[in-house]
């Protein structure tokens, strides 16, 4: 797990499949300290309504992420567990 933040939205004409429904965000990983970047912004996709300014915790974990897309092939790397508050 690592937080981000999110700095924008990202729109697809055409998508897989496993990304109907699904909110797509671009997200600046953060280090420990919450505030320096940490490499260059990701792709993203989250349900839980998560906007541009909010610093948010993302998995990288590709067994649950197929999970919760109910996908077993879906092309998605992170994706947003949370809020933080």
């Amino acid at each position: 797990m690592q937080l981000g933040l999110i700095v924008g939205t990202a729109t697809a004409t055409v998508k897989h499949a496993s990304l109907e429904g699904w909110k797509l965000l671009i997200v600046q990983p953060l280090l420990a300290d919450g505030r320096s970047p940490d490499g260059d912004p990701q792709l993203a996709v989250d349900r839980g309504g998560a906007g541009r300014g909010e610093t948010v915790i993302l998995t990288s974990d590709g067994e649950a992420i197929r999970d919760m897309m109910k996908s077993k092939n879906t092309p998605v790397r992170w994706s947003v567990l949370g809020i933080r508050d």
